[in-house]
Formats: structure tokens, sequence, C-alpha cells
């Protein structure tokens, strides 16, 4: 029976993850956590060896040939159990606990402000946008971006999810991505709209939200998941005193089709 990750099995998976070869920039303990959730929702059956490869680099790079097999193999062994544990949770009690670190308050003279100016040297215009935008959100979004971060990675990697014709499933996508950096005026516009109407006090609250939109999502998607395909008959059926489809010459109920 596979359990859960401790906690220090969590660390030592994100220890080992931060030990991927470069330039490769695999995703850390909450990215991987979310990416896991947003491969549980797809409107399909994805096997490990389809998304296992995608956790060692956010842009999509390949592990080298010569990766240590020892190091793989244990990574596997732990992704695994926490994906088996996660969708248990979700079957069983519709609920799981994400794993999301905390974040301290940003001290004074740490807002957009002080960002826009403490530009590092040869900083480029996109990291330098991205760094101020990240200042101004807010303390529950920089909390759980990463594991959003995840998650989203996982609908880009497998665009299935976000390709669904339904409104549902688009205004599940958006409250998750609200704790995402918005960039364009009408991501800020969505993310303003769910700010105003529905506010999150705190970030226990916040949490419990991304955990029951995640459920939905799952719901969403569960018919189209285990849905068997009618296998469909390519033309007429044969009648049993008809020439069998073999080319034997005999009838069908002599041939194939005899019992």
């Amino acid at each position: 029976m596979s359990i859960d990750l401790t906690d220090t099995e969590f660390a030592e998976l994100d220890e080992l993850l931060a030990t991927t070869p470069a330039p490769l920039q695999a995703l850390d303990a909450s990215m991987l956590d979310g990416y896991l959730c947003g491969v549980l929702v797809q409107p399909r059956m994805i096997d490990i060896e389809e998304w296992l490869p995608n956790i060692f680099d956010y842009d999509g790079g390949v592990l080298p040939e010569e990766v240590d097999a020892s190091w793989l193999a244990r990574i596997r062994e732990l992704v695994e159990r926490r994906y088996t544990a996660l969708n248990k949770s979700m079957v069983e009690d519709g609920w799981f606990d994400p794993v999301v670190l905390d974040l301290e308050e940003p001290a004074e003279g740490e807002g957009v402000e002080a960002a826009a100016e403490a530009a590092p040297e040869g900083e480029s215009a996109e990291d330098a946008q991205a760094r101020v935008t990240y200042a101004g959100m807010s303390l529950i979004s920089r909390t759980l971006m990463p594991w959003v971060a995840g998650f989203q990675h996982a609908t880009l990697c497998f665009p299935d999810l976000a390709d669904m014709p339904d409104d549902a499933v688009m205004t599940a996508l958006a409250r998750l991505y609200r704790h995402l950096p918005a960039e364009t005026p009408e991501e800020k516009e969505v993310v303003a709209t769910l700010d105003r109407e529905h506010p999150l006090k705190d970030l226990d609250e916040a949490i419990e939200e991304l955990v029951v939109t995640v459920a939905d999502l799952r719901d969403l998607t569960e018919e189209q998941r285990y849905r068997v395909e009618t296998l469909r008959r390519e033309g007429p059926k044969l009648g049993r005193n008809d020439p069998c489809h073999c080319g034997s010459g005999r009838k069908y109920k002599q041939c194939h089709g005899a019992n």
C-alpha cells in the first residue's frame, strides 16, 4: 500500500530536484505538487512515462541519457507516491493538502516602488517588469503562486483541459490563475473582478478555495477521463451464410463464424 510522503521526504525530493543537471530548471516541491494535480484533473488518463519528464525542466528540456540512475529512480519513487496519495485523497475525500510554503509579509520599503528602484545591474526589461509585478501581488497570491504555476505547467504540457469547450472549466481555471502575475489588461480585469466579487480574507481561505476548485475540475472532467470508447463496425455485419471475410471461399458459419 502506497503512503504519502513525510515532511522529511518532501524536503529530500525538493533537494533532489534542485540537483537536476544544468541548464535544466526542475520544478520545486510546491510547483511539482500543483503539476501533479494538473495532471490528475485532465480529461484523459495520462501515463507516468508521459508526464514524469516534464518535472525536470519548466521549458521542456530533456534529461541527458547519462543521468545518475539511482538519483532518477529515487525521484520517481517519491513523485509516484505523492501522485498516488493525491489521487487517493481526491477520490476518497474530495480533498487534499497542497504543498504550500509560508512567506513572510514584506518589510517596509520592499513594495512596488522599492522593487522598481532596486534594479540589478544588467537586468532585462522583461525581468524588471516581472519583478515589479511580483512585488505588487498580495501575500496570499505570492504564497500560492509556485503551486499554481506548477498546475499551469501541466495545462500547458497537456492542453486537453484548457481546450474543453466548457465555461465551468474556464471559470475554475480563472479562480486558480488569479494567483499568477497578471500581465495583460484582460488578465488584470479578471483578477480585479475576482478580488471584488470573491475576496479572500486570509491564506487559509485561499487554500480552501484552491482545493475546492481543483476538486471541481476533477468532477467536471471525470466523465471524459473514464469514458470507454465504443468500437464501431466499419462495414455491414456478416450473415452466417455469407462468404467468410478471410477469403477461404467457405461460408462464414463454417469458417471464422463457427462456434
